[in-house]
C-alpha cells in the first residue's frame, strides 16, 4: 500500500511559540522551516510514500519543501491545523478518490523513512489509525486508508480525542523517530540525542540549549 502525506505547516513567523525561550524570536522561525525540511525529505525516501503534499501559506516553506519534492497546497481555509488537514485530503483524493492519506506533523527532525514505513503498514490493517507522540498526550500521525474519512482531531489532548472518533492507536515498537515531534527545548534535545537531519543540525549548531 502507497501513501500520500499530507503535512500541515503554519506561516514561519508563527510556528514553534514554545521554542521561543530556546531559539528566541531571531531563530524560532528557521528552526521550524529546518524541522519541516527534514521531515518531508525522511518523508519522501520513504518506500511506503507515494508523494507528500504540504499545506501552507508561507513563500519561503512553499519554495524550499517544493524543492524538495513535495506538492504545495495553499492552506485556503486558514482555519487552523484541523482544517488545513481535512483540505488537504480533499485536494488529494479530488484527483486520486481512493488514496490512502496520513497527515504527519511537520516537526519529526529525526524522522527515519524505514520507521516510518513500519507505522504506514501497521495503519494499512485499519480503515483509521494513528501513532501517539513522545509524550503520550498528542499525536504524530493518522492515516485513514482508502474510502475512510481521514477526520483529524489534532490539538490539545489528541490521542484521546483520536481514540474517542474510532481511530486504533499503533502499539509498534522501535519507531521513537515517527513519535519524537519537537515543541520545546526539551523535546528538541530529546530529537537531537536520536540524530536529527542534516536541516535540524546546521540549524541548531547555532543555539545554546539550556531550556
Amino acid at each position: 500500500m502507497q501513501w500520500t502525506l499530507v503535512i500541515p505547516l503554519k506561516p514561519l513567523e508563527r510556528a514553534k511559540s514554545r521554542l521561543a525561550p530556546t531559539a528566541g524570536d531571531g531563530l524560532r522561525p528557521g528552526l521550524a522551516l529546518a524541522f519541516a525540511q527534514d521531515t518531508v525529505a525522511a518523508a519522501i525516501a520513504c518506500p511506503a510514500v507515494r508523494d507528500v503534499a504540504v499545506v501552507t501559506d508561507d513563500a519561503l516553506a512553499r519554495r524550499e519543501l517544493a524543492a524538495l519534492g513535495a506538492r504545495i497546497v495553499p492552506d485556503e481555509p486558514g482555519a487552523g491545523l484541523n482544517a488545513a488537514l481535512r483540505h488537504g485530503t480533499a485536494t488529494v483524493r479530488a484527483k486520486r478518490p481512493g488514496a490512502c492519506v496520513a497527515a504527519l506533523n511537520a516537526d519529526l527532525p529525526a524522522l527515519r523513512p524505514l520507521e516510518l514505513a513500519r507505522v504506514l503498514d501497521g495503519a494499512a490493517a485499519f480503515p483509521r489509525a494513528f501513532l501517539a507522540d513522545a509524550a503520550g498526550m498528542g499525536t504524530t500521525l493518522l492515516a485513514a486508508a482508502g474510502g475512510s474519512e481521514l477526520s483529524p482531531a489534532f490539538g490539545t489532548d489528541s490521542r484521546a480525542r483520536h481514540t474517542a472518533s474510532g481511530a486504533v492507536e499503533l502499539a509498534i515498537d522501535g519507531v521513537v523517530s515517527v513519535r519524537q515531534d519537537v515543541d520545546t527545548g526539551e523535546d528538541l534535545r530529546a530529537a537531537l540525542a536520536l540524530g536529527v537531519g542534516a536541516y535540524t543540525a546546521k540549524a541548531a549548531a547555532r543555539l545554546l540549549i539550556t531550556d
